[in-house]
């Protein structure tokens, strides 16, 4: 999709070209040219890897000011639970909801509280006959796409249960409209405070026929040190909270599957665990499960790149602050979990052009792809990236697709180019 709106950008400037990116892209979007790194659009997923493996800061997540929210009358935050790991000795999700008020927010809304309504929800949506398991979250935006771009089959294991972030957006302005008459829609903004920038690329770019319900993202990096200084530890702060240890527990890996309620699940975090999970998946080799939970973050939500604390830290500061807390504050009564109502579900998956798809013909394709084997075997196979391609795969794929050339292999670019690619061609 040509027109997909990213939000992970090249700073060419403080890009040298050290290949350390693209050896670390779970899709091969990334090649060097020209000296520095050129990212391919159609297949960035907006994982944020590079971003976390480029020693030079070379790449950058974008995403919205907190001045962005002024065009609104009323302004609702929406803070991930991930917020919570960010701050040291918090013993009280209130002082940081208290703090967003008081930073200029109208009202809050807890997406750690739509998340134990996602995750009641979910355990309804199992027991409904004739959907394909194992089910895959779709809370993850990253993975949505990945599955779409490389390993299309799954696309009808993917839940269709709108992420906690929007079922809070839509929960939130109704709240808004509720309490306050005088509103119309166009008057309410609704901010998420993110850790992760793909659920940027989510807001921008909508989920096929869905159009976000969030108005502008925001992330933690950016407002933490904003609210820091506004969190007052005194006895004068609003009780804010409506979540339990459920919807916390979603920052980190396993607590949306463990929500479940259900034995027969797995959880899976960082993209090359992720990789390998969806591999074996797709080939029929992993056991019988219910449900799949799947984190392009290491750790969870808790690794996103647009955080501010060490994930494993702000995993520990989470455990400690769910102490305490109920299970759950938001729980189905027996007539409300018998059906899923509209406002949480989505209709259709957003199509991508697989990767894998090298022509939109079948014999072409079959054609290129004896072609990439044959060139293949005739490369080093070191996977060195010194061409500016993650691996010799990769550079015998861009070769046949005319997007680079033979001498560019440092160790056999010298040889008989001519020979080599009329033997290709004949």
């Amino acid at each position: 999709m040509n027109d997909y709106q990213h939000s992970v950008l090249l700073d060419v400037n403080k890009c040298t070209g050290c290949t350390t990116c693209l050896k670390h892209c779970p899709t091969e979007a990334i090649r060097i040219n020209n000296g520095h790194a050129v990212i391919n659009d159609s297949r960035c997923i907006d994982c944020g890897e590079c971003i976390r493996n480029c020693p030079h800061s070379a790449k950058k997540a974008v995403s919205s000011r907190l001045e962005s929210m002024d065009r609104f009358k009323y302004k609702i935050a929406l803070p991930a639970p991930t917020l919570y790991g960010q701050f040291e000795n918090l013993d009280d999700v209130d002082y940081v909801l208290d703090g967003l008020k008081k930073i200029g927010f109208d009202d809050v809304f807890e997406v750690s509280k739509a998340a134990e309504l996602v995750s009641a929800y979910t355990r309804t949506y199992l027991k409904t006959e004739g959907i394909k398991k194992p089910v895959i979250s779709s809370a993850c935006p990253v993975i949505v796409r990945l599955i779409g771009l490389r390993f299309p089959s799954l696309s009808g294991n993917i839940i269709h249960m709108l992420p906690p972030m929007e079922v809070a957006a839509y929960l939130a302005r109704q709240r808004a409209l509720d309490n306050n008459p005088g509103l119309k829609e166009e008057d309410i903004g609704v901010c998420f405070i993110s850790p992760c920038p793909a659920k940027v690329s989510y807001v921008k770019n909508g989920f096929a026929d869905y159009k976000s319900q969030v108005d502008e993202v925001i992330s933690i990096s950016d407002i933490y040190f904003r609210l820091i200084n506004e969190m007052s530890h005194g006895s004068d702060i609003e009780s804010l909270s409506e979540s339990g240890i459920i919807g916390i527990g979603w920052a980190s890996s396993g607590g949306e599957a463990s929500a479940i309620f259900n034995e027969r699940y797995l959880a899976a975090d960082g993209i090359e665990n992720v990789n390998r999970v969806l591999d074996q998946l797709e080939n029929g080799n992993i056991s019988q499960l219910e449900f799949i939970e799947l984190n392009a973050c290491p750790g969870g939500c808790v690794g996103g790149v647009m955080t501010v604390q060490n994930p494993f830290i702000a995993k520990a500061r989470l455990q400690a602050l769910r102490h305490g807390l109920p299970v759950s504050r938001n729980n189905l009564t027996k007539e409300q979990s018998q059906y899923i109502p509209d406002s949480y579900l989505f209709n259709e998956l957003p199509e991508y052009e697989p990767i894998s798809r090298l022509s939109g013909s079948i014999a072409e394709s079959m054609r290129m792809m004896a072609d990439i084997q044959k060139l293949k075997s005739s490369l080093p196979g070191i996977d060195c990236g010194a061409c500016g391609a993650p691996n010799c795969r990769a550079f015998a794929e861009d070769i046949i697709r005319g997007n680079a050339h033979f001498v560019s292999c440092p160790i056999k670019g010298n040889e008989s180019v001519t020979v080599k690619e009329n033997d290709i061609d004949g």
